[in-house]
């Protein structure tokens, strides 16, 4: 008997039916380029040793690690997307370290340069950063390229408890998340927060509320969610050999997903459900399986359990006095 994912339809808002509708079929892939920033708690301004549970290798292809420039990233980047994925349409993606953690004129012109190459199939740009390395100046510059692109301004909310920040050595709070969700308001930017899930100390019932959080920010559009790798190279990856303590295995991941994602409001757009690392990195844990297999088990079980987004979300009740 057919199900709606044989049809194509998820049981939650997809990325990818967002693309497909966008852009008229055309096949977008992201191109991910890295711009030799680092972090304001890697070079002393906040700290030293990056976020605990961080080696940027771990998530940075290594086209991007091994090419020296911009151009040549990007120049690779689309080559292999047509000729692996068939691609037709590009986002430029800033995406390892802190991708706004330098003056405006100097991202001007870095963010020029990498959509300068083959403009006439690019149509993105995606900047993955820090809430407190936004401020009215880089939101200006960002949204300078919105009469031309669609703009993608990603941020890490991580967690939504300041004793998790602290004790993962984040060097950011909470507070200054919602102060930059403020400050883009009412911009034409689309605004993407990336969390984490399954830091040892927080419950479900503690992850369970993210949901609400991101649901009381109307300017959120689109949201990933990651589950938490440990790996090689990471702070964390030295306190799990010596102490290893749970991760979530599939089966585990996918039942909080399966009560998450109906808590989060109906319109949010989830780019992704879980995260990668390289395998050559990763510590824990080992799920044995590749990504579209993994995509493809969670898939499965939201359907059966009929773990619709949205279905469990109240709007809030607006206080009349």
């Amino acid at each position: 008997m057919a199900t709606l994912l044989d049809t194509g339809i998820k049981p939650y808002n997809h990325y990818g039916a967002y693309l497909k509708k966008k852009y008229n079929d055309k096949r977008v892939f992201k191109i991910i380029v890295d711009g030799n920033f680092t972090c304001p708690n890697r070079d002393g301004s906040k700290g030293y040793g990056g976020c605990s549970y961080c080696n940027v290798d771990s998530f940075t292809p290594e086209s991007a690690r091994k090419l020296p420039t911009i151009r040549e990233q990007i120049e690779r980047g689309m080559e292999k997307a047509i000729n692996s994925y068939r691609a037709e349409k590009f986002v430029i993606y800033f995406q390892p370290n802190t991708n706004t953690y330098a003056p405006a004129h100097y991202l001007k012109a870095m963010y020029d340069e990498a959509l300068s190459i083959a403009p006439e199939n690019v149509v993105g740009l995606s900047v993955g950063t820090r809430p407190d390395c936004i401020d009215f100046e880089k939101v200006a510059l960002l949204e300078s390229y919105t009469d031309r692109y669609d703009v993608d301004l990603e941020m890490g909310m991580e967690s939504i408890y300041n004793d998790t920040l602290n004790r993962i050595n984040r060097g950011c709070s909470h507070e200054e998340l919602e102060q930059t969700l403020h400050l883009v308001q009412n911009s034409p930017l689309d605004i993407c927060v990336h969390t984490i899930f399954g830091f040892p100390w927080e419950t479900k019932e503690m992850m369970l509320k993210y949901a609400d959080e991101i649901n009381r920010f109307p300017q959120i559009k689109f949201v990933k969610l990651h589950h938490l790798h440990i790996v090689e190279g990471s702070i964390m990856g030295v306190q799990y050999k010596r102490n290893p303590f749970h991760v979530f295995s599939l089966a585990e991941y996918t039942d909080f997903l399966c009560e998450f994602i109906p808590l989060l409001r109906p319109d949010i757009i989830l780019q992704r459900l879980f995260g990668l690392a390289d395998q050559e990195l990763l510590i824990a844990p080992i799920w044995g399986k590749g990504k579209s297999s993994i995509q493809t088990y969670i898939d499965k079980a939201l359907e059966r359990r009929g773990a619709v987004q949205g279905s469990q979300y109240s709007v809030p009740v607006a206080n009349t006095f």
